[in-house]
């Protein structure tokens, strides 16, 4: 399963990658060497292309996994052979670097690219980078924390609300026929007789 799933991932990717780069030629030459160069060290500065630096290694532990299953009499024979043909394929990291730098430099100006690497060049922007993941994290905690004291607080006031809405909106409660109001005759007409005379 976990094989089956990396194999579509890259395939994903693969497909990707060759779509874009079908589509790109025209954008490509729109571009300047100096735009992409601003686009090329944006990318560095924010290791834009870093969460796919184990697709290669993955793919090839895969397969000589898969490789060896089927022949485990091969098994040196098989992982020297990935190694070396992975080791070849390796420097075809470089088309992934160009085609993430015309992604940004289809979105982002030269000038705006230029800035993006200064910051994260910058002592705060590699602050923001490493630390990032730990203050995203303690965020979330504190937002599902507020998120979770919010509803409680808006059930409550409003269920207040309703409640007294409610109360206010009842009908009066008839008297209670076993204890009449002073005066009153009881229900069923049998109260005392009138004592007064005329």
């Amino acid at each position: 399963m976990m094989l089956h799933n990396r194999v579509r991932s890259l395939s994903a990717i693969l497909v990707a990658s060759a779509v874009f780069a079908f589509s790109s030629p025209v954008f490509a030459q729109d571009v300047t060497e100096s735009h992409l160069k601003a686009a090329r060290a944006a990318v560095a500065a924010i290791h834009a292309t870093d969460p796919f630096d184990n697709i290669l290694p993955q793919a090839a532990a895969a397969l000589e996994q898969q490789l060896i299953q089927k022949n485990p009499d091969m098994q040196e024979l098989i992982g020297k052979t990935i190694t070396d043909k992975a080791m070849a394929l390796a420097s075809r990291r470089a088309d992934l670097e160009k085609e993430a730098a015309l992604a940004y430099a289809k979105v982002f100006s030269e000038k705006e690219l230029n800035d993006i690497a200064a910051f994260y060049s910058s002592d705060s922007g590699k602050k923001l980078l490493d630390s990032g993941p730990t203050v995203t994290r303690d965020l979330v905690k504190a937002a599902d924390i507020w998120q979770n004291g919010l509803a409680r607080d808006l059930a409550q006031q409003v269920g207040e609300t309703l409640a007294a809405a409610a109360k206010a909106n009842a009908p009066a409660a008839p008297a209670d026929a076993t204890a009449p109001a002073d005066g009153a005759a009881p229900a069923g007409g049998d109260g005392p007789a009138d004592n007064t005379q005329n």
